[in-house]
């Protein structure tokens, strides 16, 4: 990524900060090209192009989909990808109230994926 890209991406991630704080502290961290967006130690959103995604499960896809906010995906070795990663909607970013609402969502989500898989290591 070159630096000016890196400098853009580093305003919108300093922006979420912002947009998350009725939700609590956030962290960035690098990863493939873009940001993993973490709360606790646990990952419930990624950045990609100054786009945001957050974490959604079973219980919330459906939510994304109804608003028809996209699931993340990417190309790997000629095939598509998708992660369990939906577009944020736009409502957050002017409101602090829904932005603490849906990122509480997929911490949640984020939260009960660790849960099944420490089921499944059992």
């Amino acid at each position: 990524m070159n630096p000016n890209e890196m400098k853009k991406q580093s305003g919108f991630i300093e922006f979420l900060g912002e947009t998350f704080e009725e939700f609590g502290l956030i962290d960035a961290r690098r990863m493939f090209g873009g940001y993993g967006i973490y709360h606790d130690g646990i990952m419930f959103g990624l950045v990609e192009n100054d786009t945001l995604y957050l974490k959604a499960d079973e219980k919330t896809e459906k939510l994304f989909e109804s608003k028809g906010l996209t699931q993340f995906q990417y190309s790997r070795a000629g095939k598509i990808v998708k992660m369990s990663y939906y577009r944020a909607p736009e409502e957050i970013y002017d409101d602090r109230e829904k932005a603490a609402t849906w990122a509480r969502r997929a911490y949640e989500a984020a939260q009960n994926r660790g849960i099944k898989k420490e089921k499944q290591k059992k």
